[in-house]
């Protein structure tokens, strides 16, 4: 191929797209702006700590082993992964026992028939449903195009609707099955992954439990940002350039036909095909004269944006005993947190929060003896948080652990805190109101309703990564690229690649 391609932006879906691109033979340039590739998958370190900045669990390993291989790979030879033993841990406020799920149906069987009799058999019932519609949708929706409603209304989705539970929203699904708050709180957590509340996201997400109970949680050694440099290996090995530090200031377009684009500097990088990973509002509002843009402000301000994030990376000097890789702090409303992040946008007062501890599993991330800590508190999009209101809702985050999570004198250990939240999104990645995430998965931001992977104004411009389909998740945007590839190529089919 002698066509060039230019790639905006180095987050997952935008170094998969390199790498497909360049192993087909395209002359690839991928523009990061920022000093490290990765996108929010990102990485620092600080006073002997290396932090993971943004997605930490890895899940869906089939997905991720499907893309290594179309790129002729094998993933073993670039992650050393450890299957996590509990997956994860709950601890539920007000309540001094934690719930480990190990990702092993015989006991998470037995814990779940303990909170509630005679959920064992729907724990195992929900979960043969979660596999059906993830192999469903891992065949049949996941890796196709949508380009008219008839794309996503076939046939299938007619005559199975029912079953994949389509039509339905999460909470009202899961509460068929499970009775006591705690148990659906534990079935219904991961939505906060796709950046929606349970209350609003269709039911057919309940798949995630598949990834999780059934094929188990998992940690590439070294931290998740291995990930990173291993498609960034892929990538270059195929000849596909990679750019750190270089903002694209302009996508340029003439007589309709993309030509390549400017950066900030004015240096031209001509190319035959744009495709953006950047934020999909800042690309058509920022990037692409008013004429091109496909997607108006107006568009983008009725759009329901995933939460935004406050974040602390946190070094303590002590080993935290009561913590495990991945624990989850349940808030005792699950409602008004909830309503916090989406109906009445406010810093939440009893928040549910996500306290990630790698270096339990990880010695190479922490100095010895001492703990590495990722807390995540999912907040609204577009909150103004000011200097101190920061500091006086990391002193609250910190009490709340520390009384619930059985981690006292927690903050008299920490000896290093950085606070990372809502304007650090916007500034380092051009996130639209500072959203963590990207579009939220609502049943009117899904599939046909999300926004199209071409530009319907500029001929060979397209997106990839989370605000277009098939949506958020490292997985996920994978997956877009292989999408963004089909388009380009005019390949139709429903299910993944067999080869490029």
């Amino acid at each position: 191929m002698s066509k060039k391609v230019v790639v905006i932006g180095a987050g997952i879906g935008g170094l998969g797209t390199a790498g497909l691109f360049a192993k087909k033979g395209y002359e690839v340039t991928l523009l990061e702006k920022n000093a490290n590739l990765g996108g929010r998958a990102n990485i620092f370190e600080a006073e002997g700590f290396r932090f993971d900045m943004g997605p930490s669990w890895y899940l869906a390993p089939d997905l991720f082993e499907h893309f290594f291989d179309l790129m002729g790979e094998r993933l073993e030879d670039h992650l050393d992964l450890v299957r996590l033993s509990p997956s994860y841990r709950i601890f539920f406020t007000g309540d001094p026992t934690p719930l480990d799920i190990h990702s092993d149906i015989s006991i998470d069987s037995a814990t779940f028939e303990r909170i509630e009799s005679g959920s064992s058999e729907k724990l195992q019932a929900y979960l043969r449903q979660s596999e059906y519609q993830y192999e469903v949708a891992t065949q049949h929706f996941m890796y196709k195009n949508y380009d008219t409603v008839f794309d996503f209304f076939n046939r299938r989705v007619m005559t199975e609707g029912q079953k994949l539970s389509v039509f339905s929203k999460m909470h009202s699904f899961v509460s068929k099955f499970f009775k006591t708050k705690k148990l659906q709180q534990v079935m219904e957590y991961t939505m906060v992954f796709l950046g929606t509340s349970p209350y609003e996201a269709p039911a057919l997400y309940n798949l995630m439990s598949h990834m999780d109970f059934n094929q188990g949680v998992f940690y590439p050694q070294g931290g998740f940002y291995e990930l990173i440099r291993a498609l960034a290996r892929v990538a270059e090995k195929n000849g596909a350039k990679l750019r750190t530090n270089s903002p694209v200031a302009q996508i340029l377009v003439e007589n309709g036909v993309t030509r390549g684009v400017r950066l900030v500097g004015d240096e031209i990088v001509p190319a035959d095909i744009v495709i953006s990973n950047a934020d999909i509002q800042f690309t058509e509002t920022r990037l692409l004269e008013p004429k091109w843009q496909t997607y108006k402000q107006k568009y983008w301000d009725k759009r329901v944006m995933a939460p935004s994030a406050f974040i602390m990376y946190l070094g303590v000097n002590k080993k935290m005993p009561c913590l495990i890789h991945h624990n989850l702090l349940f808030s005792e409303d699950w409602r008004k947190n909830f309503d916090n992040i989406y109906k009445d946008p406010r810093l939440p007062d009893e928040p549910s929060l996500y306290v990630c501890a790698p270096s339990v599993t990880d010695p190479s991330v922490a100095p010895e003896g001492k703990e590495n800590l990722f807390v995540l508190v999912p907040i609204a999009s577009d909150l103004r948080i000011t200097e101190e209101e920061k500091d006086a809702y990391s002193e609250k985050v910190l009490a709340i652990m520390e009384e619930q999570m059985n981690l006292p004198g927690l903050r008299e250990k920490i000896e290093y805190k950085r606070i990372y939240t809502v304007d650090d999104f916007a500034a380092d990645y051009n996130a639209f109101k500072g959203t963590a995430l990207g579009l939220a998965h609502t049943i009117w931001q899904t599939a046909i309703f999300r926004p199209n992977n071409k530009s319907k104004k500029v001929k060979n411009l397209f997106y990839v990564g989370a605000g277009t389909n098939p949506g958020i998740g490292t997985q996920i945007c994978l997956i877009s690229a292989e999408l963004v590839y089909k388009r380009v190529h005019g390949i139709k089919s429903a299910g993944p690649m067999e080869s490029l």
